[in-house]
């Protein structure tokens, strides 16, 4: 199992210089990894970090963790411009972009306040599952078409290909219980993020979360599962099959106390 902090761009971490320091401090520690929400709005009128300036500022500052966004709301993106990002981060980190992506949320505006489209969960699926395809086909390298029904994509080519091959990991978050839609998004990525409005899933339900995703995927590839929770409970998901267990910061943390966390470095074990 490897160990990762996960942390808002916003509030006390809604500065990028702190979110450098910490990235640093992080690596230094013995952290696997670095994941940042991605949003552009909240409740509160509070300090903000884009999540993607920052995580480019946190690959220059660091050599081995992994970074990305966990996740980035692809129905409030364009797919082009995601493909072009993820590919420049992960030739500047040399390989240790991991890219999450997911529907998004309207809780705090973020489409209404801007009279962006997807209002909905039906709206943004759609959205979403043609953005991985789209988002996949142009790392190809090939000549890209694509008619879909929300986006367009016509005679495109991308290059540079990505540093990973064959692919930047993509990690799907999903809503426990798994829904058929989710579980076949799920399928055709490298991880997924399993979250409940009820809390984590067990470790039992892991298991189950896995099987359902196994059954629908098309290649045997390892598929990783990223889970947060306390630290206290890393061996039991460890041993239910949890890849990545994160240790995950909310907006209002002391600061001081963030700096202790990350100094005294993952769970053992």
């Amino acid at each position: 199992m490897k160990h990762c902090l996960y942390a808002p761009p916003f509030g006390t971490f809604g500065d990028v210089n702190l979110l450098v320091d910490l990235a640093g401090e992080a690596e230094q520690a013995g952290w696997d990894g670095f994941y940042l929400w991605d949003h552009v709005l909240f409740e509160q009128e509070v300090p903000f970090a884009d999540s993607w300036v920052a995580l480019t500022a946190m690959a220059c500052a660091t050599e081995r963790i992994r970074l990305g966004p966990l996740v980035t709301p692809l129905a409030r993106r364009r797919p082009w411009k995601v493909a072009r990002e993820a590919v420049t981060l992960d030739h500047l980190s040399n390989g240790r972009l991991v890219l999450g992506v997911g529907l998004g949320i309207d809780f705090w505006r973020e489409f209404s306040a801007f009279n962006e489209p997807g209002v909905d969960d039906k709206t943004r699926a759609a959205l979403v599952d043609d953005g991985i395809e789209i988002i996949r086909s142009l790392w190809s390298g090939e000549e890209v078409s694509y008619y879909g029904d929300n986006h367009t994509v016509e005679r495109v080519r991308f290059l540079p290909t990505p540093v990973q091959q064959p692919s930047i990991p993509i990690w799907s978050a999903a809503l426990f219980p798994l829904r058929p839609g989710p579980t076949r998004r799920a399928a055709r990525c490298e991880g997924v993020i399993p979250f409940g409005d009820k809390g984590q899933p067990t470790p039992d339900e892991v298991r189950s979360i896995r099987a359902d995703i196994e059954k629908q995927r098309t290649t045997d590839t390892h598929l990783d599962i990223c889970l947060h929770g306390p630290p206290d409970q890393a061996k039991a998901y460890k041993a239910a099959g949890v890849d990545w267990y994160a240790l995950s910061f909310w907006m209002e943390e002391k600061l001081d106390w963030v700096r202790d966390v990350i100094k005294a470095g993952p769970p053992a074990g």
